[in-house]
């Protein structure tokens, strides 16, 4: 991840196909000619640095972060926690983690969403936090719902939480999705399908931790985030990390 050198270039080989009948909007959003991969800029390689000032005391606490705490989101209590590792088990400190989510009944804060599930008024479904010294991260959340979507005539989308990891510049940036441990809706899910290496799907999958759990109060999964190597997390958008 350092800010002096090109950035490296996407392995495409590795990436599901674009084009995937079964993932019904991947048919109009395929390229239909052959991609081209420019070389990195100056800008893309430098900046932004994000520094702890930058993050709000409730910025990790999605539960009570939309509200400020005046009010508390509805659904079950969990703690998402890991750590940001390179291919060496090395961590990963001072980057930036974001993450999004559906609410508990499965309904995204956005204008587009036409779920009929009801919208939670203190809910907004996004935080952000910065890895420690050994590149730990840890957010408070509830446990996103499951939700239809348009693509076949009964899919759903399992429940997940997408991540985005900011490198030192812009051009760094991987985006993933977790998966929770013992949900049925992941293999029957068509864009989890385009993965074709069983072995990556189990990697974006958090495994309940109950060392980390609060009694009374919230379950823990655990989600370690792999830069690059022989497992490395698969990213949607560079699946060979950093």
């Amino acid at each position: 991840m350092s800010s002096t050198n090109p950035l490296i270039q996407r392995d495409r080989s590795a990436h599901p196909l674009a084009y995937d009948p079964g993932y019904k909007t991947s048919v109009t959003r395929s390229p239909r000619l052959p991609l081209l991969s420019m070389p990195s800029t100056p800008s893309e390689q430098t900046g932004p640095v994000f520094g702890q000032g930058l993050i709000g005391k409730l910025d990790n606490n999605l539960i009570e972060n939309f509200t400020q705490g005046a009010e508390k989101a509805i659904g079950e209590r969990i703690i998402v926690h890991g750590r940001v590792l390179d291919e060496n088990a090395r961590p990963v400190p001072h980057t930036l983690v974001e993450i999004w989510q559906a609410n508990a009944g499965g309904r995204y804060r956005h204008k587009n969403d036409g779920y009929l599930a009801p919208l939670d008024p203190a809910f907004g479904g996004c935080g952000r936090t910065i890895t420690d010294d050994n590149g730990y991260y840890e957010f408070l959340t509830v446990r996103p719902g499951a939700y239809p979507w348009p693509n076949g005539v009964n899919d759903w989308r399992p429940m997940h939480i997408h991540y985005s990891v900011f490198g030192s510049g812009f051009g760094q940036r991987l985006i993933t999705q977790m998966y929770f441990e013992g949900d049925p809706l992941i293999d029957r899910c068509p864009i989890v399908q385009t993965i074709p290496d069983k072995s990556q799907i189990e990697q974006l999958v958090a495994p309940l931790d109950m060392s980390k759990a609060l009694p009374l109060d919230a379950l823990a999964y655990k989600f370690d985030i792999v830069l690059r190597g022989r497992r490395q997390t698969m990213f949607e958008n560079k699946p060979e990390g950093m």
